[in-house]
């Protein structure tokens, strides 16, 4: 099987690779502490934690990640102290990533209200796939949207229905 084609679309700014996976360690972090709170009982702090992440969710889903706090903090902070990346990366597949983690952790906090445990559980999900990103580079929303654009479903790049 060959390796998904992430490069942008021609005529379309390309973000570094590194963004995300950075962007996803952060995630990774306030997601462990989010499992911790719950998991020690403090259900009301760990269901504020998981809206807060949700909205940061929003806002990478509804800005995209070139435009979201977390990209922000890595192009000031530590591109300019790195070498160029070796290719650029559409950043569509990461864009649809947040709406993935979004439904994730929203579902979370809506059903958190009712059923605690489901606030552990979505924080649980999406620790792991923001794990697997900023630690293996493996985006599980970026791969879900490319079968989905396989499957003639949306249209790459854009992100709307075909």
């Amino acid at each position: 099987m060959s390796q998904p084609d992430l490069r942008p679309l021609p005529g379309t700014q390309g973000i570094d690779p590194r963004g995300p996976r950075f962007s996803a360690g952060i995630t990774a972090v306030l997601l462990a502490v989010d499992l911790v709170l719950g998991l020690v009982g403090l259900q009301l702090a760990a269901w504020i934690l998981l809206v807060v992440i949700a909205v940061l969710f929003l806002w990478g889903a509804v800005a995209g990640v070139q435009k979201h706090p977390y990209g922000a903090l890595y192009r000031a902070a530590l591109r300019p102290r790195l070498a160029p990346p070796a290719e650029l990366e559409d950043p569509a597949p990461p864009t649809f990533a947040q709406l993935v983690g979004l439904i994730i952790t929203g579902l979370g906090v809506i059903l958190g209200i009712w059923f605690p445990v489901i606030v552990v559980i979505a924080a649980a999900l999406a620790f792991v796939a923001a794990f697997l990103n900023s630690v293996f580079g493996y985006c599980l929303g970026c791969q879900i949207y490319l079968l989905l654009v396989r499957a003639g479903l949306i249209r790459r790049g854009t992100g709307t229905a075909a």
